[in-house]
């Protein structure tokens, strides 16, 4: 799963001032998810999160072990050490403060439940139009 944060447009970026806290909380947010999902429906096995801006790697490590331990039973915990940061102070261009999520979550499923549902329901059954056509032609 991705996420990204925050999702703002650069004219209304003045508006906000944007701290590591409030970075790291909407990057767990299931809205900044580009995936239809809730990971609080799962745990996550890994994940990693790249801040890019200015800010100190100190409290990018400690924001992000407050929201783990916050969210302990959306970790697994037979995977030691299994979230990862790193701190990037070039921005991207336009922005101050960004941060790049990328997470394994049991969460997923949920998206792939629905698309197979999806593809279930629009399989042809065995008393469709394909079988009628078939007797039809082998009648003539």
């Amino acid at each position: 799963m991705l996420a990204f944060a925050s999702l703002t447009s650069c004219g209304s970026q003045q508006y906000q001032a944007l701290t590591v806290p409030e970075l790291t909380k909407h990057v767990f947010d299931a809205k900044n998810l580009m995936a239809a999902c809730d990971p609080r429906h799962g745990q996550y096995l890994t994940m990693t999160a790249v801040f890019r801006g200015r800010m100190s790697m100190k409290e990018v490590d400690e924001q992000t072990l407050n929201m783990q331990n916050k969210n302990s039973s959306h970790f697994v915990e037979w995977i030691p050490n299994n979230v990862k940061t790193a701190v990037c102070d070039i921005p991207p261009r336009g922005l101050e403060m960004v941060v790049t999520f990328i997470g394994k979550s049991t969460a997923i499923q949920e998206l792939f439940k629905r698309i197979s549902e999806l593809f279930t329901d629009a399989r042809p059954s065995s008393t469709g139009t394909q079988d009628s056509f078939r007797t039809g032609a082998m009648a003539n």
